[in-house]
């Protein structure tokens, strides 16, 4: 069997990491308790983890049409945001909250991504608005229709 190129590559590797952060959240969420405020992370977890894996084996198998992968100026422009979620994953929605680490995350990153001039009120208002909609839905979703239990702390 030939080595897969450098495109092939990155898809086996991210598609990778991506299933095994899948199964870990997966197992996660059916450890935890109360067991009841679990119930929509396993049902959602168990589909997305299934879906990570067939996209795994497809990648392994090189079933899969991957173009030409991620260069290092797209990294680059990544990074950020990938920076962003981190910090609001592994400490932000623990320590502030969910709701609140949400909206700092949220603006964040269209803060960084929205091509809009940074140098406008109109802008900045705009960005404000979407994420207070951002929240307000967050909240709506969770906690009034679907009743989940969120990270609580220092706000709300």
């Amino acid at each position: 069997m030939s080595t897969p190129s450098l495109p092939r590559l990155q898809h086996i590797c991210a598609s990778g990491a991506i299933a095994a952060i899948g199964i870990w959240i997966t197992w996660l969420s059916y450890t935890q308790e109360p067991a009841d405020a679990f119930l929509f992370p396993r049902l959602i977890s168990t589909v997305f983890v299934v879906l990570a894996l067939w996209t795994f084996g497809k990648a392994l198998l090189g079933w899969t049409k991957v173009g030409n992968g991620l260069s290092t100026v797209a990294l680059r422009r990544l990074a950020p945001g990938l920076l962003v979620a981190l910090v609001y994953l592994f400490w932000g929605a623990e320590t502030l909250g969910f709701y609140t680490a949400g909206a700092i995350a949220f603006f964040l990153l269209l803060t960084l991504y929205d091509p809009a001039p940074h140098n406008e009120a109109k802008t900045w208002i705009k960005r404000a608005v979407m994420t207070a909609v951002y929240v307000a839905v967050m909240y709506a979703l969770f906690a009034m229709l679907l009743k989940i239990y969120t990270p609580r702390e220092i706000f709300f």
